[in-house]
Parts: structure tokens; C-alpha cells; sequence
């Protein structure tokens, strides 16, 4: 007979834990961290797109301008308002003598008229450049169309009319040359678009680049031409330029000479950073002496042939 097995108790059985009950997020906090998601993903995006643009306006920089110079480098040369030596200024006569000429560039100032036709002329007002009187602002296209633009200058350009900005686009599309377009004052998106489609429609969008003074139109031509190179205009230089470029996507800072003799270093940070600076508007051998030893990229002058027979000499082979 065997002996018994003793008889070892059973463990005391262990309830089982539950798992914490998770309890439903509110509907609120359900908004909240999908709209921060959203917030995150559009701040990526827009520091993407933002470095994108700020690439491009330097891949511009280097396309328009022909490359970034060092100093010595021949400069590319704009007529300003066309050759005013030759012709009176922002007529199609002025445009047509830089357009037939060795420069480069033609420089052009566009205003709005009264019923918002965009008409080649730089004052406000009509009373120097033509036989009429008033601000541009104040006349419509049909009465500015009327004025003679070309007597005061010489009487052979007698009956020389202001010209409006698709008169412009139909001479300068037979050409190879680049334009440098200054709006002058406030344009609204609204009021640059017809612009575009008339650039785009001529095939010329390659070579043009617009430009301003007012921080609102360099604002509202990134969103009206995105992909046409813009250049912002400055007296001073007050604001750092290169934050300027990439602030408005902007290929180039125009300035004058004077604001680089200030700050010397200025051509060589824009150079850094991708992006151009021109100057405007030197017409003496010293000044573009000058120019050339900071490296600029470009001359606006009112002298454009005398320039360019200078540079044939000053720096030969360009």
C-alpha cells in the first residue's frame, strides 16, 4: 500500500487587473491637436516654399544678369527711360535706340491712368515731358494718348506720343534685349495681371524684370508674377539688403552709389547670399570707374552708348 501524496493547498487565485479605462478624448481637444497638426504642416510647408522662392530669385540673379561679377567686371548696361541722349525719354523712339543698340537692358517707368491704362512716363505729372499739364494720375489714356511727347526735346520728335505699356511690348518682342520695368507708386495684384498676360502673351517673359520702390507692389508681384524676377529699388540702404532680397523673393537690390560707398562690403554680402546689386544712374567715366571696382552687377545710366564705348576700352573682350 502506498503512502498518501501529501496534499499541497492550491495558490489563493490573484483577481485579475483591469485596464485603465481610457477615457474618450473631448471633442475640443480633438480640435485643438488637429489644428496645431494642420499649423505644424503649413509652417513646414511655408519654410519650404519660402527657402524654394529664395533659391529661384538667386537662380534669377544669375540667369538675368549674366552671373554675379567681381570687381573689374563690366557691369551689363541699362538705358534709362531708353537712350535719353538720343531720343526723349520713355518714348518708343528712346526705346527703339537702346533696343537696336549693344545694350543689354532698357529701362522703363510703367503709371496707371486715370481709367487704369498703364502709360510709359516717369514724373507724376505730364508737365515736363510733354506740351500738357496735370498729374498722369488725373488724365485718361484717350487724353495722355493726345499730348506731344517729343517737341520740348527737339522739334524733329515733334507729334512723339506717350506710349502705352502693349506699344512698348509689341517693339520690344523683335528684339533679344532685357527690360527693366519700374512700376511706379502702388499696383495692386489686380492692376499687375493685365501686365503679365501681355508679357506672356508676347513670348517675352524671359526678359523681363520688374521693379519698385514701394514695398506694396514688390509685395503684390510675388503673388501676381511669381515667376518673373523682381528687383527692389532703394535710395538707402537702411534695411539689409539681402534680408530685403529674400524678404520680397527679389533677384537684385537697385540703389545708388553712394549708399555703397557708405557700406563697401555690401556687393561682396549680396554676392554670398545669390543675389545682384545694381546701381542707378551714373553718367560720368569716375562714377562707373567706381562702380566697376565694387563689382556691381549693373549700370542704369543716361548715357548708354558713351558707357559702352567705354567699357570697350576699360574692360575689353566684354
Amino acid at each position: 500500500m502506498t503512502s498518501p501524496q501529501p496534499v499541497h493547498p492550491s495558490p489563493a487565485r490573484q483577481p485579475r487587473a483591469r485596464p485603465a479605462r481610457r477615457r474618450p478624448a473631448h471633442p475640443a481637444h480633438r480640435t485643438i491637436a488637429a489644428a496645431a497638426a494642420t499649423v505644424a504642416l503649413v509652417l513646414v510647408m511655408s519654410v519650404d516654399a519660402d527657402a524654394a522662392s529664395v533659391h529661384a530669385a538667386s537662380v534669377q540673379a544669375q540667369s538675368m544678369f549674366g552671373g554675379l561679377r567681381q570687381p573689374g567686371d563690366a557691369a551689363f548696361i541699362a538705358g534709362h527711360r531708353g537712350d535719353r541722349a538720343t531720343a526723349p525719354e520713355n518714348t518708343l523712339p528712346a526705346i527703339a535706340a537702346v533696343l537696336e543698340s549693344e545694350m543689354e537692358y532698357v529701362e522703363i517707368d510703367v503709371q496707371k491712368s486715370l481709367d487704369g491704362e498703364p502709360v510709359i512716363i516717369h514724373d507724376e505729372t505730364v508737365d515736363r515731358t510733354t506740351d500738357g499739364t496735370g498729374l498722369v494720375a488725373e488724365l485718361t489714356w484717350a487724353q495722355l494718348s493726345a499730348l506731344d511727347a517729343g517737341s520740348w526735346y527737339a522739334g524733329e520728335y515733334a507729334g512723339t506720343r506717350i506710349p502705352h505699356f502693349d506699344e512698348f511690348i509689341a517693339l520690344f518682342r523683335g528684339s533679344q534685349k532685357k527690360a527693366l520695368v519700374e512700376l511706379k507708386g502702388e499696383w495692386s495684384v489686380d492692376e499687375i495681371r493685365p501686365l503679365v498676360r501681355e508679357i506672356y502673351a508676347a513670348g517675352v517673359q524671359s526678359r523681363i524684370v520688374f521693379a519698385s520702390f514701394a514695398f506694396a507692389t514688390m509685395h503684390h508681384l510675388v503673388d501676381a508674377a511669381p515667376n518673373l524676377p523682381r528687383v527692389i529699388i532703394r535710395r538707402d540702404l537702411q534695411f539689409d539688403p539681402v534680408w530685403l532680397a529674400e524678404f520680397y523673393r527679389a533677384a537684385a537690390v537697385l540703389t545708388r552709389l553712394q549708399a555703397v560707398e557708405e557700406d563697401p562690403g555690401v556687393v561682396d554680402r549680396m554676392h554670398e547670399a545669390g543675389y545682384g546689386l545694381l546701381l542707378y544712374t551714373l553718367n560720368s567715366e569716375e562714377r562707373w570707374s567706381e562702380a566697376l571696382d565694387y563689382g556691381v552687377d549693373g549700370i542704369i545710366t543716361d548715357e548708354p552708348s558713351e558707357l559702352d564705348a567705354w567699357l570697350a576700352n576699360t574692360a575689353p573682350g566684354t
